[in-house]
């Protein structure tokens, strides 16, 4: 089992840029594909993005496609999730979600993930 911590939301103005960070412990970090999921209220979880296991190689939903990005420093067992070009819409709690075990073509589904943190929230008004 690994915990999660995310950090890194707030309150900011559309088109602004948000670094989350989202620390792992408790397993080995390289062999997680971690993910990035949102929730605003009233709607259901949402991926957001993820990196592979090992390989690292990277998904992104088409909403944010082009202005998240994504990156896992196996070093610090840290993975980001760099945002900019921030929009109304994409104000949420974002969480981070790790899976050992997850398949590449179910990396999208929250019930793929046993793994989740406490949540982040992201505000983005003017």
């Amino acid at each position: 089992q690994v915990q999660l911590v995310e950090s890194g939301g707030g309150l900011v103005q559309p088109g602004s840029s948000l670094t989350l960070s989202c620390v792992a412990s408790g397993g080995s970090f390289r062999s997680y594909t971690m993910a990035w999921f949102r929730q605003a209220p009233g709607k259901e979880r949402e991926f957001v993005a993820s990196a592979f296991r090992n390989s690292g190689s990277t998904q992104y939903a088409n909403s944010v496609e082009g202005r998240f990005t994504i990156s896992k420093d196996n070093a610090k067992n840290t993975v980001y999730l760099q945002m900019s070009s921030l929009q109304p819409e994409d104000t949420a709690v974002y969480y981070c979600a790790a899976s050992g075990r997850v398949i590449w073509s179910s990396q999208t589904r929250a019930d793929a993930y046993g793994n989740w943190g406490q949540g982040t929230q992201v505000t983005v008004s003017s």
